[in-house]
């Protein structure tokens, strides 16, 4: 298997990835009994050194049930009926998770207070709208 090219400048090596292949279950036929379609790729994730420790440390925490008790990451593909595109779709799963565990994570909310303006405004609406209910109640001038 060749080496995966997540983006521009970031390649995880072939040495840290490992390819098994299995027969499927799901649709297929008689050929499903014959033919190993379902794709498992292992990627070394401890030992890796593409990656920097912290997207690995998010890498870990986005994909924490599908890594093993030895440290690898394991992705699985069998939505299609053919090894090749399996074995796409498998590596596609395993660069989209590098991505996401690549980008940076969100800025915590800093909670502000509302501004003078917003609380006079929120509170001439309320005066309003109790006026109105007032003018109701006292069974106004039709």
């Amino acid at each position: 298997m060749d080496a995966l090219i997540v983006r521009h400048g970031l390649v995880i090596p072939e040495a840290e990835l490992s390819v098994a292949f299995s027969r499927s279950g799901g649709p297929g036929g008689q050929n499903v009994n014959k033919v190993e379609t379902r794709v498992e790729i292992r990627y070394a994730l401890d030992r890796s050194e593409a990656l920097a420790p912290a997207a690995k440390a998010r890498l870990r925490a986005l994909a924490a049930n599908r890594i093993t008790k030895e440290g690898e990451l394991v992705i699985v593909s069998q939505r299609y009926r053919s090894q090749p595109r399996n074995l796409d779709d498998a590596r596609e799963l395993l660069r989209e998770l590098i991505l996401e565990a690549l980008r940076p994570p969100p800025r915590p909310r800093r909670p502000t207070k509302p501004s003078r303006g917003s609380k006079e405004r929120r509170l001439k609406e309320k005066a309003l709208h109790s006026a109105k209910k007032q003018f109701r109640r006292a069974g106004g001038d039709d």
